[in-house]
């Protein structure tokens, strides 16, 4: 009897523990400032431009955000440029959203994954950047598994759907304001650096 007794207690201390554990892990949770600017939730609350920055008493903007450029791809897609910033680590991180204007699902996106021979799938590692002043292209930046620092998983966009996209460059020097910006089957965009 005395077993059983010592079993029952063990179960639940470890039941305690669990708990316990979880507790603490769901209290660790929040932002990752080591994370780079596009990787971060959308949800962080970011600055409007200019003024003084008062909290907005929990509403949240409905506005879109402000597209730098534009280009258009096959079959009514457009491709939406909303930033291009440089973080403090050496990165130019371009944001924007992949629109399908069409009456039919897009499923051409094969080829926005450049030449990709690494296990990054579907994604947008074909995209580059060119500064014609620096005479320099810039391609997506790989981890250390030799996957792209993008949006992966771009198999198909919904008819009247959109998909948000991110990639990350290497910086150009700080002088170089402009760059244009290509992904394969859409005209090339040239786009405005911030940071």
């Amino acid at each position: 009897m005395s077993m059983r007794h010592k079993v029952k207690v063990r179960g639940g201390a470890a039941v305690a523990v669990a708990a316990a554990l979880a507790l603490t892990l769901a209290g660790c949770g929040g932002g990752n400032d080591d994370k780079p600017a596009g990787a971060q939730s959308s949800s962080a609350a970011k600055p409007s431009g200019g003024g003084s920055q008062e909290p907005s008493a929990g509403k949240q903007s409905s506005a879109p955000p402000a597209v730098i450029a534009t280009a258009t791809g096959e079959d009514g897609v457009v491709l939406e440029v909303n930033e291009a910033k440089r973080d403090a680590g050496g990165f130019l991180t371009v944001s924007g959203q992949l629109k399908n204007t069409g009456d039919k699902d897009f499923n051409h996106t094969t080829a926005w994954r450049g030449n990709e021979l690494t296990g990054s799938g579907e994604s947008v590692a074909g995209a580059t950047l060119v500064d014609k002043a620096g005479k320099k292209r810039y391609y997506v930046l790989r981890d250390t598994d030799g996957r792209c620092l993008c949006t992966t998983g771009v198999n198909s966009i919904g008819a009247r759907k959109s998909l948000p996209f991110f990639v990350q460059f290497p910086a150009p020097p700080t002088n170089t304001a402009e760059v244009d910006f290509s992904l394969p089957t859409f005209a090339t965009a040239t786009i405005k650096i911030s940071g």
